[in-house]
């Protein structure tokens, strides 16, 4: 039986996939641009670039993940991306609260991350769903 993804259990996996490898792409390739949206100039402390570099590789990655993995591997991926964002979330917030980031950046970074750990918990019982479903009934 095919789902769309606006109703199926694979919806929030595929919306996280698309949203980690846009932000994924947009860190890697574009970091400068990124850095001046969190009103940080990257002449003032240019490893910024560097970190978003790093940041886009393993967004890519984890975002690939959730379209090329399945079963036992899909599974553990959807678990592990509930701490990363949940991390990444953390992260924005004490970055916001500290004054790393100005109270704007903060408070996006906050809520971007936030939505993703959302997303992150709903694709982990989309895919435990799917996997009771899919088991055999006699």
């Amino acid at each position: 039986m095919s789902e769309s993804c606006l109703s199926g259990p694979n919806c929030a996996r595929l919306a996280l996939a698309a949203i980690r490898l846009f932000n994924g792409s947009a860190a890697l390739l574009a970091p400068h641009l990124l850095t001046e949206r969190l009103g940080v100039k990257p002449s003032d402390n240019q490893a910024i670039i560097y970190v978003f570099r790093m940041f886009g590789i393993r967004t890519i990655l984890i975002g690939l993940e959730l379209l090329v993995t399945d079963g036992d591997a899909l599974a553990r991926s959807v678990r592990r991306g509930i701490l990363i964002h949940a991390t990444d979330t953390t992260a924005a917030a004490l970055a916001g609260l500290s004054g790393q980031l100005p109270p704007r950046a903060g408070v996006t970074t906050t809520l971007i991350s936030a939505t993703n750990t959302m997303l992150a918990i709903a694709a982990c019982r989309g895919v435990q769903r799917s996997a009771r479903e899919s088991i055999p009934r006699s």
